[in-house]
């Protein structure tokens, strides 16, 4: 298990179902699957006005409606969707809300992603989660091209509160058209020394306006590890490559140990690299002199992913 198990995009199974193919995502918020071609038939949704008062009428983002306690909305298409108001006839006042969120998806079912960019390393990973110990902190990370400032995204565990995981708000980065967010998560009951019998179950919910789609991500943390680089000194007099566990990387080393690739490059060989695999914390290189010398680790029992390559060692 890595955590290409995130590229497993599926839809969520909550609670209060309407009908067929829509669902309540929180209170007075709907999200309809609307099939996205021009043969299949629209969604019928039905909202009924939370008040005791009878003359009330409906607007759709500022738009008159009808009038009528009840209201019933074929959607589709983006227009369809909205915040959907009950107003009193006499006061205008708003007395209940409704906003429905179209997720699409395809003749088979599955949900059509537009809002994120997937991940280049691996095929079709919207949501990526690594760690670089075993303390139970993680950080997931996703990238999008949207520039609307309506899109919102929230990262939290699957299973609610109760399964002891939190994340922070997402910080944005954007780098000319891509903007990739991250978000540091913790599941606070985790025990570095214990066996890993249940995933971490993790969903980021993306709400654009009328538009509502999400990504999961099931993992274990030792599968999700990826550690810093480790910091690495090379003396060219005598071709002794010598270096330390990463700052961040869990102790005693003994229990935790690392795996290690040592990559070199003779000046005199332009495009030719040695690369070395050892489980010790030094190298002799056959021949001394000059040349250019990197390091990588990974956890050695689990055989998660690679490092980094260290900055050159000095």
């Amino acid at each position: 298990m890595s955590h290409l198990l995130c590229a497993l995009l599926s839809l969520l199974s909550f609670a209060a179902l309407l009908e067929s193919a829509q669902w309540k995502l929180q209170e007075n918020v709907f999200v309809i699957e609307s099939q996205w071609d021009t043969e299949a038939p629209a969604s019928s949704v039905e909202l009924t006005c939370d008040t005791s008062e009878e003359e009330v009428y409906w607007e759709k983002d500022s738009e008159w409606k009808q009038e009528g306690k009840t209201l019933r909305a074929a959607v589709k298409e983006f227009p369809d969707a909205g915040n959907y108001t009950c107003l009193s006839q006499q006061s205008h006042q708003v007395l209940s809300s409704h906003l429905l969120l179209i997720a699409k998806i395809n003749s088979q079912g599955h949900m059509v992603r537009w809002i994120l960019k997937s991940f280049e390393e691996s095929n079709k990973t919207f949501l990526k989660c690594e760690a670089k110990n075993y303390s139970g902190i993680f950080t997931c990370s996703w990238m999008t091209e949207n520039t609307s400032p309506n899109v919102k995204f929230t990262i939290k565990s699957l299973k609610g509160p109760q399964a002891g995981v939190s994340c922070s708000s997402p910080v944005a980065v954007t780098e000319g058209a891509v903007t990739t967010f991250t978000a540091q998560c913790q599941q606070h009951n985790f025990c570095p020394f214990a066996e890993e019998l249940q995933p971490i179950d993790i969903v980021l919910e993306v709400i654009d306006v009328v538009e509502y789609e999400n990504y999961t991500c099931s993992f274990f943390i030792r599968d999700i590890l990826r550690p810093d680089p480790p910091q690495c000194q090379y003396v060219a007099t005598n071709g002794t490559v010598t270096w330390t566990y990463p700052r961040t990387w869990s102790t005693p080393n003994s229990y935790f140990p690392l795996t290690f690739k040592v990559k070199v490059k003779r000046q005199a060989k332009k495009h030719k690299y040695q690369v070395y695999d050892t489980e010790e914390q030094s190298l002799q290189l056959q021949s001394p002199g000059p040349a250019q010398v990197w390091v990588q680790a990974r956890d050695c029992c689990d055989l998660s992913s690679w490092s980094d390559w260290s900055p050159m060692c000095r």
